[in-house]
């Protein structure tokens, strides 16, 4: 991290060069994983990332400018750099912005720091999940397994007045079963990750996970191929979140908003879905994957309702956005790494929980399908419409859980989608660590639903 006289001269020079607003970013990362494939351990790596990224804003040009050099010197010239870029060909402008948030105290989520754990333990952890796996059947034919850690320290200071620091670390455990059958090749994967240190696995069991992957191979591969048509479907708690995340968060971003790439666009204060839907984005949940103590732009995480009871309430803003609208930033600047510019991104993005049964909500179908795992989609913010596969699902006959079925995908439009919830279940849970992906950057985030019950969704599916 950089010492405040540095802080204080880099600031000072961007200003003198003429703009109207100065960041500068500094980021610490240090990583570590192991990988297990077929047997054997395929990769033991580490690896340290640091730099610093320079951002000058004037009216509403941009310039940046990044370095991995820390000198006193090489951050003058990157300011500089920056300074030009916004300056050049552009009238000055009054900016206007919220007033400098101090950062939360914070208590540390982490027990067990990861770094002091010998490779040795990693290595065992990925070993226990493949023998667990395999132990399950013989028709498990390949098990990969990876542990990884992660530790990002930051400092953000701007000519706002913004002074802020965060030090996050995330664990996660991934395992990937393949079953081989009549029917070929099917996978299961499972995965755990939590903003922790090493407790992680005090708390899960690793061998239980592989189970699990191991046994979701093996009934797709029992599986009947996926039927084609529209009819209800019930999406169990946890994973389906992707859905929301991918078919409506996208949408409530500020910077797609303003570029009308959003069919939320202009609807603040509409009724936008069922009453039984309230979409929360919240980077404040303890140990969840999205979570930090403050963004890449040093403004706090915070707890931030989208949607209340089908009503569009607000959108999610960074401080680019919010400080042409004359508003305070939500906490949703966030970029990959120094070499990148911030953006407005997704937290830890879930549907509030409601106050029905799973069993009740799926005794209300008598012909559709239960999806247990989403699996990754593609999706158009502008209109909504959506593709995603079904990992693992089932049918659903007269009010009960039947056949697995597999090879399908789940197709609809994410505003419909959100009108059409008849049914939300008391049973929330959040789904797996995600990285999201946005104009080439990625960051960690997390999604989550209870069970709900959507009125018609079409399943693309390769059975008439």
């Amino acid at each position: 991290m950089l010492e405040s006289d540095v802080v204080e001269a880099v600031l000072e020079a961007g200003v003198a060069a003429g703009s109207e607003f100065v960041e500068i970013f500094v980021e610490d990362v240090a990583r570590r994983s192991v990988s297990l494939d077929d047997r054997r351990i395929e990769n033991l790596a580490s690896s340290r990332d640091r730099g610093v990224g320079i951002r000058a804003v004037v009216g509403d040009r941009v310039g940046f400018a990044h370095t991995s050099d820390l000198t006193l010197e090489s951050l003058l010239a990157a300011v500089e750099t920056a300074a030009a870029a916004a300056v050049k060909g552009i009238e000055p402008s009054p900016g206007v912005s919220a007033d400098p948030q101090p950062a939360p105290a914070i208590s540390p989520t982490v027990q067990i720091d990861p770094a002091e754990v010998p490779a040795a333990d990693k290595v065992a952890l990925v070993r226990a999940a493949d023998e667990a796996a395999r132990a399950e059947d013989d028709a498990i034919t390949q098990v990969s397994a990876r542990y990884a850690e992660t530790r990002r320290r930051i400092q953000v200071a701007n000519s706002d007045g913004v002074r802020s620091e965060d030090d996050q670390t995330r664990t996660q455990f991934s395992v990937t079963a393949v079953a081989t059958g009549d029917a070929g090749q099917q996978t299961g994967s499972e995965s755990i990750g939590n903003s922790v240190g090493f407790e992680l696995f005090d708390r899960n069991d690793v061998t239980e996970l592989a189970r699990h992957a191991a046994q979701r191979a093996l009934t797709k591969v029992n599986a009947r191929p996926a039927p084609s048509g529209t009819m209800p479907v019930v999406i169990g708690p946890g994973s389906g979140g992707v859905l929301f995340h991918e078919a409506c968060g996208h949408g409530l971003e500020a910077d797609l908003v303003k570029k009308g790439a959003s069919a939320f666009a202009g609807r603040v204060g509409e009724k936008v879905a069922s009453e039984l839907v309230t979409i929360v984005d919240d980077g404040t949940m303890p140990d969840e994957w999205g979570r930090y103590a403050v963004d890449d732009e040093g403004r706090p995480a915070a707890r931030n309702v989208l949607i209340e009871k089908g009503v569009l309430k607000d959108y999610m803003w960074d401080g680019l956005r919010a400080r042409a609208e004359r508003r305070p930033s939500s906490g949703n600047g966030r970029r990959q790494s120094y070499r990148h510019l911030p953006m407005v991104r997704m937290t830890n993005t879930y549907l509030a929980p409601g106050d029905q049964t799973p069993e009740e909500i799926i005794a209300g179908v008598d012909d559709g399908v239960y999806v247990a795992r989403l699996g990754g989609g593609q999706v158009n913010t502008s209109s909504g419409d959506f593709v995603f596969g079904m990992t693992e699902a089932y049918m659903i006959r007269d009010g009960q859980i039947a056949e697995p079925i597999r090879e399908g995908q789940l197709i609809g439009n994410g505003p419909k989608v959100l009108q059409m919830i008849d049914a939300v279940g008391n049973d929330f849970e959040m789904g797996p660590p995600g990285t999201c992906g946005k104009d080439g950057q990625g960051v960690p985030v997390g999604d989550g639903v209870p069970t709900l019950r959507v009125t018609e969704l079409t399943i693309g599916g390769t059975s008439a």
